[in-house]
């Protein structure tokens, strides 16, 4: 099952949250806390979650987006993270939240969905292909962090 994440879901989202860094060879860089997710999922609203629950009602997995804006094309989605635990793979979840992020990006009349995938993940480089995304060499991702 598919559905917007609710705040008791918080302590499971952040779990699957660390799990993707480490999965990512980057647990350390994790700084966020549960409290802020929490703040900035429901209190300010700065972005947005849907979960993927097994038969169980136990949250596996989760998809993080927000708005973003193009000059060029106006209204955007970018989905921040997308993460099933390796245990509750090829059941159809990532599918199935992925259609959903898709299916709230069209409702919302964007005109494009970004994200950034890591080079060495070829499990989701060949997902991405199948669902037909471009996924461009060309542009160089800029970033700055601040204490």
């Amino acid at each position: 099952m598919i559905r917007a994440a609710q705040p008791q879901d918080i302590d499971a989202i952040f779990g699957l949250i660390q799990e993707l860094a480490s999965f990512e060879r980057a647990p350390e860089q994790v700084i966020n806390t549960p409290e802020q997710l929490h703040i900035d999922l429901f209190n300010d609203e700065i972005c947005k979650a849907i979960v993927a629950e097994n038969e169980q009602g136990i949250v596996v997995g989760f998809a993080l987006y927000y708005y973003s804006y193009s000059t060029w094309k106006g209204r955007c989605l970018y989905l921040e993270d997308f993460y099933v635990q390796e245990s509750e793979r090829k059941k159809g979840y990532g599918q199935a939240l992925f259609d959903e992020v898709v299916s709230i990006a069209k409702s919302m009349g964007v005109k494009r969905m970004d994200w950034q995938v890591l080079d060495w993940n070829q499990t989701a480089l060949r997902f991405y292909r199948r669902n037909h995304a471009t996924l461009d060499p060309e542009w160089i991702n800029g970033r700055m962090f601040f204490d």
